[in-house]
């Protein structure tokens, strides 16, 4: 049997789970394939990858064949810091305006358009374009950014003095829902797990590890993140403190009421159960 493919989301907010893999800190019987989050949706869902982390609607549109991997996620608990509406006017006064969505993240999009239904009442013509703030701006009244593309340009925004309102989505959603908001899970193919309860267990097991290696090496960590990103030390000392990668029950419950939200919209055909590793 080859070794499992294993999907790693290229931007620093993964770091905490992955640094300690990374650096051969722990084994790993695995190949750790990087790319954009809608990239690894992707992958996984074609079968070329056997697990990953995927945007959370992602796993509602495809909850029947992979199961989620137990206490692991990438969530917020208000401000994200990292998921990021950039406008030329208050975002309560988007009505008609046009919006570019970023490519990069499904969970990000649906989310904005969630707000602009359920908390802001506004219709908006949406498009997509790569994640690019001049270009987005040049083209549109806002535009979604997320990760490492979103915290760049806040520091521009900050450092130039651009003339943008900037929204953070996971406090928007803390304000309209009163929850968490869960971003991405790691999940595992259910055809590989149940053929290969084993493996899959080993790997929960490294990623665990991993993650609770990453919780004692922040400095570490936001080292590798500042020569990766550029991003000034005392904004990714903020972010890193604002990161959530737990899954327990209260995640379990916000992501379940995003899914409520998203059903709502109409942007997934059903309500969603989930599947967790293990349970």
């Amino acid at each position: 049997m080859s070794r499992i493919r294993l999907g790693q989301v290229d931007y620093i907010n993964y770091l905490t789970v992955y640094h300690a893999l990374e650096e051969g800190l722990l084994p790993l019987e695995a190949e750790l394939v990087k790319a954009s989050p809608t990239h690894l949706n992707r992958l996984f869902l074609k079968g070329e990858l056997e697990a990953s982390p995927i945007s959370s609607i992602e796993y509602a549109r495809n909850s029947g064949s992979c199961y989620i991997l137990p206490d692991l996620s990438v969530s917020s608990d208000g401000q994200s810091a990292g998921i990021l509406f950039f406008s030329k006017v208050p975002v309560t006064e988007m009505e008609g305006k046009n919006v570019c969505l970023t490519r990069s993240s499904a969970t990000s999009a649906t989310l904005l358009k969630i707000l602009f239904d359920h908390y802001y009442q506004a219709e908006v013509r949406l498009k997509i374009l790569t994640p690019d703030l001049d270009k987005m701006m040049s083209r549109a009244d806002g535009a979604l950014l997320i990760g490492d593309d979103a915290m760049l340009a806040r520091q521009r925004v900050k450092d130039e003095n651009l003339p943008y309102h900037v929204t953070d989505l996971g406090e928007a959603w803390k304000q309209l829902s009163g929850e968490k908001m869960v971003f991405a899970v790691w999940v595992i193919s259910k055809t590989y797990a149940d053929k290969y309860p084993g493996e899959a267990d080993a790997l929960c097991k490294a990623l665990l590890d991993s993650k609770s290696i990453g919780d004692t090496q922040l400095p570490a960590i936001i080292a590798k993140a500042r020569e990766k990103s550029g991003l000034p030390l005392d904004a990714l000392e903020e972010y890193f403190k604002t990161l959530r990668h737990d899954f327990d029950q209260e995640y379990r419950r916000a992501l379940l009421s995003f899914y409520d939200y998203a059903y709502k919209s109409g942007l997934i055909d059903e309500r969603v159960k989930l599947q967790i590793w293990g349970e």
